[in-house]
């Protein structure tokens, strides 16, 4: 959905140098797995403990969570990343989401931690593998083929971004306070974490909230040095981003996909010649960019089910709908 013309704006006060840190993430790259092969042969995922603990992933240690189609020889390296991942199942609109995940063999079973509810491909595409926000592990990706040479408008659809929590989102005091709509959760350690480092009172800024670069502001005001920035600048304008995860180190993360059908870092450096994901210390072009964009950031304060991106006249034409 569009930004619409009813939005009213709260500023969302982001640092661009989070946590004051030389090397923060500016951006990180949240990896998504993205995988929509339904007719790929079954593989086992199994129950692993390891979670964020930084034990290793490879190895289960308990019972079959979920079958789910996966090509034989895709692999997904052991980190303690968010590896948020979803599969297109055999019926072709069942989708399953589950973090973190892992499959360290190639033709052997994977590993995740945490189930998460089957949602249809045609359905309302909110909910999902986040774990922090319980929002969908692909919609709001940037994907392959997306924020690419050739254009002056970026992917046409909102985006998904985290942010260092402690400093970014509202000290709230109880968990129904720190999200907001479509978010449905926040994270379990969200109360005495969330905005603690700053005492921030923004109640705007919660998990879930929408960020967008308001109307009013002329993207060429921005002074940004390289294309792609000014391609996200138009998305963030017309659509916005959507806040699903915490960094929990300083940093400012986007979501983009990484499958068996090719990386968007990638894809990404193969186009424009340099790193997607870069650091505040290389005080490169790419990385001021995204600093500039953070600093235009306001949240779309009236957000919600029933007036989504703001209401009023979409700044966008509507996406066709997709027919089953």
């Amino acid at each position: 959905m569009p930004i619409g013309s009813g939005a009213r704006f709260v500023r969302a006060n982001l640092n661009s140098r989070p946590g004051n840190n030389i090397w923060a993430q500016m951006p990180g790259i949240d990896d998504e797995k993205i995988i929509l092969k339904p007719t790929a042969p079954l593989v086992n995922i199994n129950y692993s403990s390891a979670a964020w603990t930084g034990r290793n992933r490879c190895s289960a240690t308990g019972g079959l969570m979920y079958q789910v189609p996966m090509p034989s020889n895709y692999v997904i390296p052991n980190t303690n990343k968010n590896s948020s991942a979803v599969f297109l199942m055999r019926d072709g609109r069942t989708l399953v989401q589950t973090q973190p995940v892992a499959r360290c063999t190639a033709g052997g079973p994977a590993t995740s931690f945490a189930k998460f509810s089957n949602v249809d491909l045609y359905g309302s595409g909110i909910t999902g593998a986040h774990g922090g926000s319980g929002l969908s592990a692909i919609g709001g990706s940037i994907r392959l083929g997306e924020l690419r040479p050739g254009t002056t408008t970026g992917p046409r659809h909102a985006l998904k971004v985290n942010v260092y929590a402690k400093e970014a989102l509202f000290r709230c005091t109880t968990r129904s306070a720190c999200s907001r709509w479509p978010a449905t959760t926040s994270d379990s350690y969200a109360v005495g974490w969330y905005g603690s480092a700053t005492g921030n009172g923004n109640t705007a800024m919660k998990m879930g909230a929408l960020l967008a670069i308001p109307g009013s502001t002329s993207i060429t005001s921005l002074g940004l040095e390289t294309t792609p920035a000014k391609q996200l600048a138009w998305t963030l304008q017309n659509y916005g981003a959507y806040i699903v995860d915490d960094t929990y180190a300083p940093g400012f993360d986007i979501s983009a996909e990484d499958g068996p059908d090719g990386s968007k870092r990638t894809e990404f450096k193969r186009d424009w010649g340099f790193d997607m994901n870069q650091k505040v210390q290389g005080n490169t072009a790419w990385m001021r960019d995204i600093q500039r964009l953070m600093r235009a950031l306001s949240v779309v304060d009236n957000n919600s089910p029933t007036s989504i991106g703001g209401g009023g006249t979409p700044r966008q034409p509507l996406a066709p709908a997709i027919a089953p």
